[in-house]
C-alpha cells in the first residue's frame, strides 16, 4: 500500500476544500514532511487518515463528535448543509484506488444534527476509467491494511510508549497473527474439526454399539474442553483487567505526597521480585537441561569401575599388553624374515623365540579399543565430576534466589502492613483495594492454572479413546471409509497446529531479534529488549550474567515501541517478499504516518530516530513542530525529502504573536493573525531548490 495524495474539507480546522497534498514514495526519497505548531491540525491530519480508511481516531483527537470545521458551520444559513469530507488515494498490487469518506451537518435555528458517515470508493481499470468495486470498500481496506492494525502505521509518536504497556500485549499478539497469517491456519484447523466432528457422527451412525459408547464419550470430553478453554480466555480478560486497576491503584497511591515513597520502594521491589522470579524460572529451566544432557553420568559409575577392573585383570593374565602386537609378528612369521634380517624358517631357535612372543602378544585392535575406551570412561568421570559442580551452582543459585525474592516478599508485606494501617484514610482505603485486585489476581491464577491441568488431562483421555476406537474391527467398507477420514482429518489438524506453533515461534525469534538490533542502534543503554511468548515488550539489563528487569523511562519506551514497530515492517516484508507465510495482508509495501516522533527525546535520540526512520518503511509521512525539525532532525532527514508541507493556522487572538520557519532559504508562515472571527489552518507546499 502506498498513499499517493490526501484532500480534506472542512474537516476540524481546515475550512473549506484543501489543496491536494501529494505523497512522496519514491525509493531514494520517500518521505513527506509536514511542519506545524501545536493546535495547527496535525493531530487531526493524522486522524484524518484513520478516520477516511477506518473510522477510528488516535487517544489524543478530542472532541471526537466535532468533525465539522466551526467556520462553515457558522458561516451555513439555517436549514442549509454543510458538508464534511477527506478523501485518499494509494496504489497497491498495481492497482490505484481512491476512496472518499463524507459526513454532513444540518444547520437549523438552534443548532446542528450530524448525519451518518458515508464511504466511497473508485478503483482504476487497466483502460483508466475509474469503476465502483463490487466488493465493499471496508473488505477491500481490511484486506490489504486490516483495522486491527492501524495502530502500528498511522500513531501519535508522543503516546507510542503506551505499545508497551502490559495491557497492549494480547493486541500485540492478535496483530502479529493476522501478520503472519495465522489466522487462516487457525480458520483451517477450525474447520476440519468440525468437518471432523461431521465424520464421527457418521461412523457413530454406523458403527457398533462400543464405537457409538467411544464416540459419545469423546464427544463430552471436547465439549469439556471447549467449555475450559472459553473459560481460560474470559480469566485471561478478567487478569488483564485486574491487572489495568492494579496499575491505574498503585499510581494514584504514587501520587499521594504522604505514600510516595512507600509505593515508590513497592514498585520497585515488585520490579525485582518479576526479575528475580523469571531468574529462577530460567535457572530451573537451566537445571533441567543439564540433568537431561548429562545426568546419565553419574549413574555410570559402578559400570566405569568394572570397566577399569576387566582391563587391569586383562593386564595381569598378560592378555592386553603394550608394545609388540600379535599381528606384526604373525606378519614376520609369514614372511620367514625377522626386522634384523635372520631367517625364522620353522623348527629354528630364532622361530621359536618369535614364537614365544606371539604367546605374550595382545591383539593391536584389542589394544586400540581398549585404549579408547579407557579414554572415554575417563571422559564419563570428569562429565560426572563437572555435572555435579553445575549442578551444585545452579542449586546454590536456586536458593539465592529463593531467598532474594522471600526478602522481597517480606518487605512488601510490610510496606502492604504500612499502608493498610496508615492514618490517612485515602491511603488504607486504596491499599485495601489493591489487597482485593492482588487476591483475584491469585484467585484467577490458581484456576487458570488447574483449568490448564484438567485440558491437558482431558486430552490424554482423547488421545487414550482415539486409540481405542481405531482398534475397533471395523466390519463394514464405509465404517473403514469413515474411520480412514477421520484418521486423515486428525492428522491434518495435528500437522497445521505444528506449523502454527512454529511459526509463531520462529517469527517471534527472529522479531526479538531485529527488535534488538535496532533498539541498539537507536539507544546508547546497554539494555536488551525481550519479547515473550505472550508478546511482552520488556527491556532487561544484563549485569554479572543475570538478566534483570528495567525501569525504563519514558524515552526508552518511546524508542523501544519505536523499535517494535519498524521490526514487525521488516519482519513481515521479507517474509512477504520471500513468499515464507501462507497469507498476509497482501503487499510488502508498508506506509508509516507519524506525528511528533521526537517529543520527549534529548538530542542524541532525536539524531538516531531520524537517521533510523526513513528506512523503517517504503513511504513516511512525518508531522513536526518547527522545534522538533530543529537542527540534528534536519541533518538526517534532509535528504530523504521528496514532498514537504507547511500549516499554516490563522488564530482568531487579537494581536496574536506570528511564527515562521525557514526552510531552503524561504520563510513560510506557521502562525498568523486571522483576518475574520475564525480560527482555520491551511496548507502550503513548500519549494525547495534542489
Amino acid at each position: 500500500m502506498k498513499l499517493t495524495s490526501i484532500r480534506l474539507c472542512n474537516f476540524r480546522s481546515f475550512y473549506g476544500k484543501t489543496p491536494e497534498i501529494i505523497l512522496a514514495g519514491s525509493d531514494t526519497q520517500n518521505t513527506t514532511i509536514i511542519h506545524g505548531n501545536n493546535g495547527s491540525g496535525k493531530t487531526s491530519l493524522l486522524n484524518a487518515f484513520t478516520w477516511v480508511l477506518y473510522e477510528k481516531f488516535s487517544a489524543a483527537f478530542a472532541s471526537t463528535e466535532q468533525l465539522v470545521n466551526k467556520r462553515a458551520i457558522a458561516e451555513a444559513k439555517n436549514g442549509q448543509t454543510v458538508e464534511c469530507w477527506v478523501q485518499i488515494g494509494w496504489e497497491h498490487e498495481g492497482k490505484r484506488y481512491n476512496v472518499k469518506r463524507q459526513c454532513q451537518v444540518y444547520k437549523n435555528e438552534t443548532d446542528f444534527d450530524i448525519g451518518k458517515t458515508k464511504l466511497l470508493m473508485q478503483v482504476a481499470g487497466d483502460d483508466g476509467r475509474w469503476y465502483f468495486p463490487l466488493q465493499q470498500p471496508e473488505e477491500i481496506i481490511g484486506q490489504i491494511l486490516p483495522a486491527s492494525l492501524h495502530q502500528y502505521f498511522f500513531f501519535d509518536g508522543e503516546r507510542i510508549e503506551e505499545i508497551v504497556r502490559s495491557d497492549k500485549k494480547a493486541e500485540i499478539a492478535e496483530a502479529t497473527k493476522i501478520f503472519l497469517g495465522v489466522e487462516v491456519i487457525n480458520r483451517a484447523i477450525r474447520h476440519l474439526g468440525e468437518a471432523k466432528k461431521s465424520l464421527e457422527n457418521e461412523l457413530k451412525a454406523i458403527g457398533d454399539s462400543e464405537i457409538k459408547q467411544l464416540l459419545k464419550q469423546q464427544e463430552k470430553i471436547e465439549r469439556d474442553i471447549e467449555r475450559i478453554t472459553k473459560r481460560q480466555t474470559e480469566i485471561q480478560q478478567e487478569l488483564e483487567y485486574q491487572q489495568t486497576f492494579k496499575k491505574e491503584t498503585s499510581n494514584r497511591l504514587r501520587e499521594l505526597s504522604a505514600a510516595k515513597e512507600l509505593q515508590e520502594r513497592r514498585q520497585e521491589l515488585e520490579n525485582q521480585k518479576i526479575s528475580n522470579q523469571e531468574t529462577l524460572r530460567q535457572t530451573k529451566e537451566a537445571l533441567k537441561k543439564i540433568i537431561s544432557a548429562r545426568g546419565y553420568t553419574v549413574l555410570l559409575s559402578e559400570t566405569t569401575t568394572q570397566f577399569r577392573e576387566i582391563i587391569h585383570n586383562l593386564k595381569q593374565q598378560g592378555e592386553l599388553t603394550s608394545g609388540i602386537s600379535r599381528e606384526f609378528l604373525n606378519e614376520l612369521l609369514k614372511s620367514q624374515r625377522c626386522i634384523c634380517g635372520a631367517e625364522l624358517t620353522e623348527n629354528s631357535h630364532s622361530h621359536a623365540n618369535v614364537k614365544i612372543w606371539l604367546d605374550r602378544a595382545g591383539s593391536s585392535a584389542v589394544e586400540e579399543t581398549a585404549i579408547r575406551m579407557s579414554a572415554q570412561v575417563d571422559e564419563i568421570d570428569k562429565q560426572a565430576i563437572a555435572f555435579w559442580e553445575e549442578v551444585d551452582r545452579e542449586q546454590t543459585r536456586i536458593n539465592q534466589l529463593r531467598q532474594t525474592i522471600s526478602q522481597v516478599e517480606g518487605e512488601l508485606d510490610n510496606i502492604q502492613e504500612r499502608l493498610r494501617k496508615d492514618a490517612n484514610e485515602e491511603i488504607s482505603s486504596l491499599q485495601k483495594r489493591l489487597d482485593e485486585i492482588e487476591a483475584k489476581i491469585d484467585e484467577s491464577n490458581r484456576e487458570q492454572g488447574a483449568n490448564q491441568q484438567q485440558i491437558v488431562n482431558l486430552k490424554g483421555e482423547i488421545d487414550n479413546l482415539s486409540k481405542q476406537i481405531a482398534k475397533q474391527k471395523l466390519n463394514e467398507d464405509r465404517q473403514l471409509l469413515a474411520q480412514r477420514r477421520i484418521n486423515a482429518t486428525q492428522d491434518a489438524i495435528e500437522r497445521l497446529t505444528e506449523v502454527r506453533n512454529r511459526q509463531e515461534k520462529q517469527f517471534r525469534i527472529q522479531l526479538e531479534k531485529r527488535v534488538q538490533e535496532i533498539f541498539t542502534e537507536i539507544s546508547f543503554t546497554p539494555y536488551i529488549p525481550k519479547i515473550s511468548d505472550k508478546y511482552e515488550l520488556t527491556l532487561v539489563e544484563n549485569t554479572a550474567g543475570m538478566e534483570a528487569a528495567v525501569a525504563a523511562s519514558t524515552g526508552e519506551n518511546q524508542i523501544l515501541s519505536l523499535s517494535f514497530i519498524a521490526s514487525i515492517i521488516d519482519r513481515v516484508r521479507e517474509w512477504s517478499e520471500k513468499r515464507k507465510m501462507l497469507m498476509v495482508p497482501d503487499s510488502s509495501n508498508f506506509p508509516i504516518v507519524m506525528d511528533s516522533p521526537f517529543g520527549s527525546l534529548d538530542e542524541i535520540y532525536r539524531r538516531q530516530i531520524a537517521k533510523t526512520i526513513p528506512k523503517l518503511a517504503n513511504q513516511l509521512i512525518v508531522l513536526v513542530t518547527k522545534t522538533q525539525w530543529r537542527g540534528e532532525v534536519e541533518e538526517e532527514i534532509a535528504d530523504r525529502i521528496g514532498r514537504e508541507y507547511v500549516l499554516t493556522y490563522y488564530s482568531s487572538k487579537q494581536n496574536c504573536e506570528q511564527d515562521y520557519i525557514e526552510l531552503g532559504g524561504e520563510r513560510y508562515p506557521l502562525v498568523k493573525q486571522s483576518p475574520n472571527e475564525f480560527e482555520y489552518t491551511e496548507i502550503i507546499a513548500v519549494e525547495r531548490n534542489k
